[in-house]
């Protein structure tokens, strides 16, 4: 097939990236391709939330996954990439009702059922800005598998995992010290909590004895607390205060008798050694309240305002209540001093304000024998393998210390519960389904927590409960999770125990962990800093393959990365390079086609090299992608591109292209065609707009990039002779090239040369390519052999196997030249010292791969023979010098 050139003169990305994905999209090139031989591939998307624009992290999440659907469809897999969003309920319903609140409305004003048509309102207006997000970062989902976590098949798979667990005892409802958000008005799960250093103070208190006979002092960072104090506790080994246990205190304000008790939670060694204990609003505090059957006051509201068991408190704010407990514990001579300090408070992860324990009746999911079952499941060969491994030990860990799950929320949207309460007999029915005489029931109000429903996604958007399922029989367990590190308590390990629970199955076979996106300052993004980066921005300024770029080579598995412009600006240049080499083949490749290409005919070294180089480059980048080491692939692909091809074989090609041997021609169109081709192909999955519009301008064959072969290696074509050979000619070259920098000689100014050798082999490389020399060194006069006689002053560069000297007399001193030679040796003495110092160290040796160790034996041997050189015509000029 004969190919139209008609790439434009300049690399303009949003002209590249116009109409491609709508065209891919028409054509249903994201669709698995239904081959019933081949091996399925599957990734559910991270959904994320309808609560607003994606961020930088997002583009990243969404770029890994796709270069590896992307690898793996033109790799043959049979691949499906489902995409979807999460309702996020606290989230969700704070952005709707905050909007409400500007026109003057709550959700109460509303009413359930209207509320949540406002909701879902606002979920299709963000849905639809999320996709257009989608679009414009290339992502390949199949949208007509896409899955909302409040859809019809997903409510039922909540349903069926709630009533199934219930059954099984390990859902149950009760009374609780739980997490609260007085702002929400809703319980948290513990890692919903996000514990921020804070100032405050250690106030220091005495509480008389009721029988007058003293006091004891304790200190607290929640004075307002106090109101509902039912006992102060001492450690039962505490010789100080055994004569007070058994006593009562007169609580102070509020005038009530409470016993001296002991407990081993005290710290004797901690402060005065005495503590009040609080059960209703501290979880310690809860814990000792029930093993002495203490009552639980609660003296606070749900708003965190101050209830009537507060006393004269009652109503106002907790923290206002603060002071004025204070205050008046100070003017009754009960405060001993205020100590200020910075102590760890807990903060709602959704809305920021200081979160409150509080004795709530809750729905939780018994974690202890679904987390031995998800711990156990790590010593079997249906593990989930973590990348990198490190984070499997951070899994293991928040299983091992996992509390139960408060899985209730006081919210509207979201899953409610599916448990109904009989109107006058108060009797509790749990089921799939509503109780026939539904006249009689009333639901619970609540819903559940979203990450119950998000637990479910790897299974629950595959067709689950309905275990005949296709996609669920063909797709599920999925390949691999692509994730932060930062929610692997949150989603990854909550999918891994309900998985095992009701599939059986791990939910996917790898885990592929990476950072958080910081700012130049290694920063967190966040809207307080005002340094968050829109990448649709980025994309408008750069293009969608920049960006990609940059993420793919941001950082290894599992580290943070910093968002720079001028990384971006690298990126941006390393695509206009691939652009510009590409514009110069095709217009160079005189109507060649596909079929056209014949890689048979008789090669120059420059042939073999760049054929050998492109299947070791192959073989090296499909093994990285499958480590998901996507950083060092990005560098491996750079280095050939930008170094190997643009700088290297396209120059080499242009005496062959501008001569009159048409089968030489014709070798080298074919070359430089493959490669390129080969090129595309390898960039794809990073890169998918721009490759796709060079490929279709270059010889190709299929309708598109998206589904063309992703390249293998052809062993035969490995040359490491041919190799070897190039690089010691392309050092030689660059020896030259710096020997004319240093001595301000342009490479337009003919000078003599000579290339001294060390062995037949080398001389042998540089006579057989002496026409690369000439072109590329431009000397006056050449001579090559070994052992030849110095020709007067000169300068001099170490190659590998020789050197090269250009006599320049009248351009340098031999001082300067002496010196700049000693430079040279100080340099290579540290590169033999380096290679020296790890090749003796035993670890390094043994676990090493033996192709590294062997690298490095022979960069030894090569600055051993390079400096003794050096060290030879220093000598030699020295004694010119006299």
């Amino acid at each position: 097939m004969s190919i139209d050139h008609t790439m434009s003169t300049k690399y303009q990305p949003n002209e590249v990236e116009k109409g491609k994905y709508k065209k891919w999209v028409e054509e249903r090139l994201f669709r698995p391709n239904g081959n019933p031989d081949a091996k399925p591939y599957s990734i559910v998307i991270p959904p994320p939330n309808v609560t607003g624009r994606l961020h930088l992290g997002h583009a990243w999440d969404v770029s890994l996954q796709d270069m590896l659907i992307r690898m793996k469809r033109m790799q043959g897999y049979d691949t499906l990439w489902l995409p979807g969003m999460d309702h996020a309920g606290i989230a969700t319903q704070a952005k709707v009702e905050a909007k409400l609140a500007e026109q003057g409305v709550s959700r109460h004003d509303l009413g359930r059922e209207p509320f949540i048509d406002k909701v879902w309102e606002w979920k299709e207006d963000y849905a639809s800005v999320i996709r257009d997000q989608w679009e414009k970062m290339g992502i390949s989902v199949d949208y007509e598998r896409e899955r909302f976590t409040l859809d019809d098949g997903l409510s039922d798979a909540v349903r069926k995992v709630f009533v199934t667990l219930y059954e099984k005892g390990l859902i149950y409802r009760g009374a609780y010290l739980i997490n609260w958000d007085p702002q929400a008005q809703t319980a948290l799960s513990d890692i919903e909590v996000i514990h921020k250093d804070v100032n405050g103070a250690f106030y220091h208190f005495r509480y008389p004895l009721a029988d007058g006979s003293g006091f004891v002092e304790l200190a607290t960072t929640r004075p307002e607390t106090m109101l509902g104090d039912t006992a102060v506790a001492v450690h039962p080994e505490d010789e100080r205060y055994e004569d007070l246990v058994g006593k009562t205190i007169l609580l102070p304000l509020m005038n009530r008798e409470i016993p001296i008790i002991t407990d081993d939670y005290v710290d004797k060694d901690f402060g005065t050694g005495v503590v009040k204990i609080t059960p209703a609003h501290d979880p310690n505090d809860f814990e000792v309240g029930l093993r002495h059957h203490l009552p639980q006051i609660n003296v606070m509201n749900k708003d965190a305002t101050m209830n009537e068991e507060a006393g004269k408190y009652a109503g106002m704010d907790r923290f206002e209540a603060r002071k004025a407990v204070v205050k008046d514990m100070d003017e009754q001579g009960f405060l001993v001093k205020v100590e200020e300090m910075v102590h760890s408070v807990g903060h709602s992860e959704r809305t920021d304000v200081v979160v409150e324990p509080l004795i709530s009746t809750q729905w939780f999911v018994k974690m202890k024998p679904l987390a031995e079952k998800a711990i156990q499941n790590q010593e079997t060969d249906n593990k989930v393998s973590f990348f990198p491994d490190r984070f499997e030990n951070t899994f293991i860990r928040w299983m091992d210390n996992i509390h139960d799950w408060v899985i209730s929320r006081q919210l509207w949207w979201g899953h409610q519960i599916p448990a109904w309460y009989h109107k006058e007999t108060g009797e509790m029915y749990v089921g799939m389904d509503a109780p026939e005489d539904i006249e009689n029931w009333e639901q619970d109000p609540d819903v559940l927590d979203t990450w119950f429903s998000s637990a479910l996604w790897p299974f629950s958007t595959m067709g689950w409960p309905d275990e005949d399922a296709a996609d669920y029989k063909r797709y599920f367990p999925t390949s691999t999770l692509v994730t932060g590190y930062d929610i692997i308590s949150f989603w990854v390990s909550r999918m891994i125990f309900q998985s095992l629970e009701f599939t059986g199955e791990r939910p996917f076979e790898n885990v592929l962990i990476h950072g958080l996106i910081r700012d130049e300052q290694g920063r967190k993004m966040s809207k307080s800093l005002g340094n968050g980066i829109d990448p649709m921005e980025v994309i408008e300024q750069y293009g969608a393959d920049a960006l990609r770029w940059f993420l793919a080579n941001g950082s290894s598995p599992g580290q943070d990365v910093r968002f720079s412009y001028d990384r971006m600006d690298a990126a941006w240049n390393f695509i206009n390079k691939i652009w510009n080499a590409s514009r110069y083949v095709l217009m160079n490749l005189d109507g060649l086609s596909y079929e056209d290409i014949d890689l048979s005919g008789e090669k120059t070294l420059a042939d073999k090299w760049i054929l050998s180089s492109l299947n070791r480059t192959i073989r090296k980048v499909t093994d990285l992608f499958e480590k998901f080491e996507f950083g060092e692939a990005g560098r491996i692909l750079y280095h050939f591109i930008w170094d190997e091809y643009c700088d290297w074989y396209i120059e080499m090609t242009k005496e062959v292209l501008q001569g009159e041997d048409e089968a030489a021609k014709h070798t080298a169109r074919s070359i430089l065609a493959h490669v390129l081709d080969n090129i595309l192909r390898l960039l794809h999955p990073i890169m998918p707009f721009v490759t796709e519009e060079i490929w279709q301008n270059a010889p190709h064959e299929g309708n598109s990039i998206v589904t063309a072969a992703y390249p293998t290696e052809d062993a035969e074509m490995v040359d490491p002779d041919a190799e070897n050979a190039m690089e010691k000619l392309i050092g030689l070259i660059r020896g030259v090239r710096n020997i004319r920098n240093e001595m301000n000689t342009p490479i337009s100014k003919q000078v003599p040369m000579q290339i001294n050798v060390m062995d037949a082999e080398t001389e042998a490389v540089f006579k057989n390519n002496k026409a690369y020399i000439i072109r590329f060194c431009n000397p006056s006069e050449l001579e090559i052999g070994q052992n030849l006689e110095v020709a007067g002053e000169s300068v001099t560069a170490v190659i590998s196997g020789g050197e090269v000297r250009m006599p320049l007399a009248g351009l340098v001193k031999l001082e300067d030249e002496i010196k700049r030679l000693e430079g040279e040796a100080e340099k290579l003495q540290k590169e033999v010292d380096r290679v020296v110092k790890k090749l003796g160290n035993e670890k390094f040796v043994s676990k090493a791969p033996e192709t590294v160790v062997e690298g490095e034996r022979a960069k030894e041997k090569d600055y051993r023979g390079k400096l003794e050189i050096v060290e030879e015509r220093i000598a030699t000029l020295k004694k010119q010098l006299g």
